[in-house]
């Protein structure tokens, strides 16, 4: 048989899905997608509203198995080595019925077939924290909600999410070496011109082993990409609940440091220095109810998180520009390297600083 016979047309089975959650008369409007390999539109039934994903199972590598060791992770690729979601829909599905359950606004599912990888989920509106600040909406009011549902998700200490086909995992030192690597593997070609050499490698390696060693064991559900573009401003609701949430399927169990650093080292717009110092204060302030919240260590894991987290984000855009042929993100480098000199200023990233100083001269 030829291969269409085994595998049924996307359209399809999106139209099938639709009728069979009762969607099948709605009108669809395509919205504009991110960097991944999914897909939205706007769904209106009659003046029900909703969000269509189209999540294709086959479009990404394989998701990371539970059980999988490090080696075995690097045979399967980047998104087993980083953890990322891939093609599993459940990981969405599970994520939000935890956020919401901790109380934020996450989309209500309402209805899923992760097998197709499609999902209508609610339609939390348009009011992106990257639209809504420069249309007028009060800046200060709409960070500190979101550091305000931070806290929540922290203090509901919900144990990591897990149903039939997914479970969450942690943000272990694999997954931020694979992040970290895609310095070598596309920014270094990206400015010079070639490949890094293995002494090179094997130097960066290095220089970054004694840093992650620093950070305690995962503790607490980070959403990972959580920053003006991932966050919806719902002004009818109360409190850090006005901070929608989408985009966190590739959750993991990590460093609450680490979704502060996505919010205010932002890759795409800036966050103001008394802005951001005012929001790690208020973060500070609210988390040290908590009994096992130190200041000062949560600050050194902010300058490592920044930093490793920057370094990821270079290598993306780069790949992004020579990969994927989308030379627009080439306009982000200045902010992202800005962030990162700021970073590696932390005594403690002494030694990257000094491989970045060593191999790129001025830039850092």
């Amino acid at each position: 048989m030829k291969q269409q016979d085994f595998a049924r047309p996307r359209a399809e089975e999106r139209h099938d899905f639709l009728a069979r959650a009762g969607f099948a008369a709605a009108i669809a409007t395509p919205m504009t997608g991110d960097a991944s390999t999914r897909s939205y539109e706007r769904l209106n039934l009659h003046g029900r509203k909703a969000i269509l994903m189209n999540a294709p199972p086959a479009a990404e590598g394989a998701a990371c198995p539970p059980e999988a060791t490090p080696e075995e992770r690097r045979r399967l690729g980047y998104n087993a080595m980083a953890r990322l979601a891939g093609p599993n829909l459940n990981a969405f599905i599970a994520i939000a019925d935890a956020a919401r359950a901790a109380g934020l606004s996450a989309p209500g599912i309402i209805a899923a077939d992760p097998a197709t990888g499609f999902a209508i989920i609610e339609d939390l509106g348009d009011d992106l924290y990257a639209r809504a600040v420069p249309a007028g909406a009060p800046e200060g009011e709409l960070y500190g909600a979101a550091i305000d549902a931070l806290i929540a998700l922290r203090a509901a200490s919900a144990p990591a999410p897990k149903c039939a086909g997914y479970e969450m995992l942690t943000y272990d030192a694999t997954a931020m070496e694979a992040e970290v690597m895609l310095v070598p593997d596309w920014y270094w070609p990206h400015l010079k011109g070639a490949p890094a050499g293995d002494d090179a490698r094997a130097e960066y390696r290095a220089a970054w082993a004694p840093v992650l060693a620093l950070l305690p064991a995962p503790s607490t559900i980070v959403l990972r990409d959580y920053h003006a573009e991932n966050l919806l401003w719902l002004p009818d609701r109360e409190g850090f609940r006005r901070a929608g949430i989408i985009d966190f399927q590739d959750g993991l169990v990590g460093n609450p440091a680490y979704d502060l650093v996505s919010l205010l080292e932002d890759a795409r717009r800036d966050v103001a220095g008394d802005l951001a110092a005012a929001m790690i204060g208020r973060y500070a302030a609210r988390a040290a109810s908590f009994g096992d919240f130190d200041e000062e260590s949560f600050r050194r894991d902010y300058a490592i998180l920044g930093a490793q987290r920057n370094a990821k984000i270079l290598g993306v855009f780069a790949r992004l520009i020579n990969r994927d042929r989308k030379p627009r993100y080439a306009e982000f480098f200045p902010r992202v390297e800005a962030h990162f000199r700021r970073d590696l200023a932390h005594p403690d990233l002494a030694p990257v600083a000094a491989f970045f100083r060593r191999h790129f001269g001025d830039r850092f």
